[in-house]
């Protein structure tokens, strides 16, 4: 069970959580704290494109902006975007999945949140796939309980696999849930359907929950052989009742990182406990911007491909460029928008990255950040332009060579 001793803020005499006020600001933000403000950094170190979001999106949440939904709304999400995504769903992975499995959430991350509320009791573990965002270890924190990692191991080429027997000698009797991000931020590993049933077989038998991140879902660079480019999915595993809880996020596919809007999906039987668990937390997402997601998922299919192919592009471009340098041990991305790489005698990357956003003005994330499985590697994300990136790269280059 975490420590639960309580903090006291200078000049405050009433105390604050321990869980809270213990909680350490991560190295990707004292990395980026570190150049504040500095329009000279080219910034590859947050999950996000540089592309505005488009505007046939944009263009509905004005229309329901000036409509005047600015009032209270359903707490699990307006029945026209349970229904799209439901719909949506249905289309991407050819399984019935009806509107009541549906929760509209503010954003993935509180959809992590929102579920390990509904799932952990103080002293209960979550066994979470590393390396990792992590939002999931601070949410397990924040209500009392306890990540456990299971490592990724690399592979000689420098990519990634599970070893799925680590992830059931990890489970012990105060596990509730494990965690899995296909495909991966940050490493782009993704899990294969065997994998997923084999997981899921194995917490049905032990009566766990999957959570399951699917957010990087569509940003995938090979297809099926049916012509579908689109991950693997829990989903396609489950039954309707099965102890999966899936969530995802708006944010990647169509660039609408600021709009704070995702979802769940779940059994069905757990909407009414969501629905108390969204009005404790916000009481409902504004009508108006669930207008705009309604309009992503039902004219957004071009604009994701699109994205895509810019990502294949920038991940390419990234891999041949660090891949030349000796020092680097890098994979071609596979999914996800992210290159995950190591440079020979960089073993502290917090410093490393330090250094290169003061002294080479570019930013990147250490990968300490990223848990067990992440230290000795920087993740850069490549979602932007070519002409970002080539200048990034210009600078990231001369860093190493000098390292």
């Amino acid at each position: 069970m975490q420590d639960q001793t309580r903090f006291v803020a200078p000049g405050i005499a009433a105390s604050l959580s321990g869980a809270t006020a213990g909680m350490p600001d991560t190295p990707i933000s004292e990395v980026a704290m570190s150049v504040f403000g500095d329009p000279d950094v080219v910034p590859l170190w947050f999950g996000e494109s540089d592309l505005v979001t488009p505007d046939f999106v944009r263009d509905a949440a004005a229309k329901g902006l000036q409509a005047g939904e600015t009032f209270y709304t359903w707490q699990r999400g307006i029945p026209e975007l349970r229904a799209s995504l439901s719909a949506y769903t249905e289309r991407l992975y050819r399984i019935k999945c009806p509107a009541d499995r549906i929760t509209v959430t503010t954003g993935g991350m509180q959809a992590i949140l929102l579920t390990c509320q509904l799932l952990l009791d103080p002293g209960d573990n979550v066994v979470i796939v590393s390396p990792i965002w992590p939002n999931i270890t601070s949410a397990t924190k924040l209500v009392g309980g306890e990540p456990r990692y299971v490592a990724l191991d690399r592979t000689p080429t420098g990519g990634w696999k599970l070893d799925l027997q680590k992830v059931f000698d990890a489970v012990d009797a105060r596990t509730r849930a494990i965690f899995v991000n296909s495909p991966g931020n940050p490493t782009g590993w993704t899990m294969t359907a065997d994998e997923q049933r084999a997981l899921l077989d194995f917490a049905k038998k032990r009566g766990l929950w999957i959570m399951a991140d699917e957010v990087y879902a569509r940003l995938i660079y090979s297809k099926r052989p049916d012509g579908r480019q689109i991950a693997p999915s829990f989903l396609e595993q489950a039954g309707p009742d099965d102890p999966l809880i899936v969530l995802n996020s708006f944010s990647k596919p169509w660039a609408m990182t600021g709009w704070r809007l995702g979802w769940l999906t779940h059994p069905a039987q757990l909407g009414d406990q969501f629905a108390k668990l969204v009005q404790i937390n916000t009481s409902g997402i504004p009508g108006f911007l669930q207008r705009g997601g309604i309009a992503a998922v039902e004219k957004g299919d071009a604009f994701v491909a699109e994205m895509v192919e810019r990502c294949r592009a920038g991940g390419e471009l990234v891999f041949q460029r660090l891949s030349a340098l000796p020092q680097v041990t890098i994979s071609r991305p596979e999914a996800a928008f992210y290159a995950f790489f190591s440079v020979d005698g960089v073993t502290d990357t917090l410093a490393f990255c330090k250094t290169l956003a003061k002294k080479y003005k570019v930013g990147l994330a250490p990968g300490e950040a990223f848990g067990p499985g992440g230290q000795g590697n920087i993740r850069l994300c490549f979602a932007s332009s070519a002409e970002r990136l080539s200048k990034g790269l210009d600078r990231i280059e001369a860093a190493i060579k000098a390292a």
